[in-house]
């Protein structure tokens, strides 16, 4: 069984075109699967669009009318999936989001590289050069962040060069290994995406044998809504986090 998390909020735009694309992938590509959508207090009619695709659809909708952000509503996906499956071994997670910038054509690629044995397979992000100029300025950024030494364990995923994307699968093995070390609380309490993305990358790989990377372009010319990235503060907030992490991390002086 293939469980497809996607955490949305206010996507009343695209999340119905996208539940209907992740349906023809499956019709062409023949597996089992389900569709998990945390719907994270949507102030639009994200809920309402959802509702008729549960009828044509193996889709349930989880959330409540409390805005809980992205970290806690995949952490809520995960467990979801993570309490369904019977077969945990032979079951995986795959997130990705509901804009239309992950694009569901490129799951049967990850399900090739896991049905070959790997645990968690990451999908690079290939960013276009139509794609929005804060968009290609952030990934510049990004890319280039790592570089600096004081921080660049903390902030990177050995075999992932892109450990910020939100596409990925899990077998669910480790996604409960990864929840179990966590105990009750979400692995990460990153605010933004981007580091939560990275956080539960880290705690992902932490628990699997094997990790592969697959790049995927990504799509920003049919997705409703301006782009809620800003490239400067993003870089700067993904500076801070390093450092913080790098300090977390450093031994503590023996008293």
């Amino acid at each position: 069984m293939l469980y497809i998390c996607i955490p949305t909020f206010d996507e009343a735009p695209t999340v119905g075109v996208l539940l209907w694309r992740i349906r023809k992938v499956f019709q062409e590509y023949a597996r089992e699967y389900e569709i998990l959508v945390y719907d994270d207090a949507s102030a639009d009619a994200t809920r309402e669009v959802l509702e008729p695709y549960a009828k044509a659809l193996p889709l349930t909708v989880i959330g409540g009318a409390t805005r809980v952000g992205y970290a806690r509503a995949v952490d809520a996906l995960l467990r979801e999936a993570s309490r369904r499956t019977k077969y945990p071994r032979r079951d995986a997670v795959i997130l990705l989001q509901a804009d239309f910038t992950d694009q569901p054509e490129g799951i049967p690629e990850l399900v090739k590289r896991f049905e070959g044995g790997a645990d968690v397979v990451v999908a690079e992000r290939v960013v276009p050069e139509t794609a929005p100029e804060r968009i290609r300025k952030l990934h510049q950024l990004v890319r280039w962040l790592p570089r600096v030494w004081p921080i660049r364990k903390a902030v990177t995923v050995p075999g992932a060069p892109d450990p910020f994307g939100s596409f990925r699968l899990m077998r669910i093995t480790v996604v409960r290994d990864l929840l179990k070390a966590a105990g009750e609380s979400p692995a990460t309490a990153a605010t933004e995406p981007w580091q939560a993305n990275l956080e539960y990358l880290q705690a992902a790989v932490a628990q699997a044998r094997r990790m592969e990377n697959v790049p995927l372009p990504v799509r920003f010319d049919v997705r409703m809504r301006e782009s809620r990235r800003d490239p400067w503060p993003d870089a700067w907030a993904l500076l801070r986090a390093g450092w913080a992490a790098r300090r977390r991390t450093r031994p503590q002086p023996v008293a």
